[in-house]
């Protein structure tokens, strides 16, 4: 991604009488316009639905990141982000905290110890190694519109984690690790824990929090990766849930061509109780191959059926096969033409990641329904 930098003098404007800093500080301004052209349609459409097809523009997670880096000295940094996100197609906003609605976060980074920082991050979601999205390809194809659902209920929220101490270590000849803990994952207010935890009309009294650990390890043209995803929300009333998520993941390249393997099993319990909600096993084979300026990409992943404190539920899984054509004009823009279907079950309503989210009110997938995507789309990276 190519980077505009701008050094930024803060030394005598921050500084207080008697302190002096000696270090510089830079701001580096990037980011991603991704937009595309689609439409939408849907197989053994349910009588209500508005309508069975329809083509809209939509967004692909554009954003703008603003980093900030001063060097401390002996090897260690202060770091900053800030990740815009943004809908170049629409007029507004519907985030609740838009200005740092992407991965926002301070804290210090060191070539020997690694880097510790607060803020908002991505946790645990995404762990496929699938490349259907890394350029011009559609996100709503991506592998996780299956792999980190139980139906139409997402795993580590599919989106930022917020109130996050996240720690990555350094790399030690191809081992790396995160382990990142949140004081409380889901209140969709944003706020912070409550401390005194009062409980809710039919709820309970509890401190809510979050841990993600996640290991890999990289040799050469090969990687392998697992990640630990454990959640309970703040005062739990009877409609929330506690969520266990576990992925295995790898991949190997020879060539243009790269093969990966993921499997998943996400578990939502009671979190008043703790009785088993829903539980199912997912697994994805995602492929690529480049040469030159060209690029196939794809997947074909698979969520079994659903298991409840009742047993399984028959014809509760889905397929989804998606297959992605993109040309590389530049290294900062490329477009790409993706189809993507979703085969749910008669008890299953899987949909395409983020499709409910870009604006349409009839983009809810019923059960049984089988979703279908076209897109074209231009993706510009500065």
């Amino acid at each position: 991604m190519n980077k505009k930098l701008m050094a930024v003098a803060v030394a005598g404007a921050l500084a207080a009488p008697g302190v002096a800093f000696a270090q510089a500080s830079s701001v580096t301004i990037s980011g991603i316009f991704k937009v595309g052209l689609e439409s939408l349609s849907y197989g053994n459409a349910v009588a209500t639905r508005l309508n069975k097809s329809q083509v809209r523009v939509v967004d692909n997670s554009s954003r703008i990141l603003f980093n900030a880096v001063e060097g401390l000295g002996n090897g260690m940094d202060a770091i900053g982000q800030l990740d815009l996100r943004f809908a170049p197609h629409q007029a507004t906003a519907t985030a609740v905290n838009p200005i740092g609605s992407g991965n926002t976060f301070v804290g210090l980074r060191s070539k020997t110890w690694g880097q510790i920082t607060m803020g908002r991050w991505d946790l645990h979601y995404g762990k496929s190694p699938d490349d259907t999205a890394a350029k011009a390809g559609a996100l709503e194809a991506s592998a996780v519109s299956l792999f980190d659902y139980i139906g139409a209920a997402p795993i580590a929220a599919t989106s930022r984690t917020q109130n996050v101490v996240r720690y990555d270590m350094p790399n030690w000849n191809g081992f790396n690790a995160t382990v990142a803990w949140s004081a409380n994952p889901s209140n969709a207010a944003g706020g912070e824990a409550d401390m005194t935890n009062p409980a809710p009309a039919g709820g309970n009294s509890r401190k809510g929090d979050a841990w993600n650990i996640n290991p890999s390890y990289t040799n050469g043209p090969w990687q392998i990766g697992y990640s630990y995803w454990r959640a309970k929300p703040d005062a739990p009333v009877a409609a929330t849930t506690d969520q266990r998520g576990d992925s295995l993941y790898g991949y190997y390249k020879f060539g243009g061509f790269k093969v990966g393997l993921a499997w998943n099993r996400s578990k939502l319990e009671s979190s008043i109780g703790g009785g088993l909600v829903s539980e199912r096993d997912a697994w994805s084979i995602p492929a690529s191959y480049v040469w030159g300026p060209h690029n196939i990409v794809g997947h074909y992943t698979v969520a079994r059926d659903v298991d409840n404190a009742a047993g399984s539920v028959a014809d509760s899984g889905a397929r989804m096969i998606s297959l992605a054509y993109v040309y590389d004009l530049s290294k900062r823009t490329s477009v790409g033409l993706t189809y993507s279907q979703i085969r749910n079950d008669a008890n299953a309503n899987y949909n395409f990641f983020t499709t409910a989210s870009l604006g349409s009110t009839d983009a809810v997938v019923a059960a049984g329904e089988d979703p279908r995507l076209l897109q074209a789309t231009i993706r510009h990276a500065f």
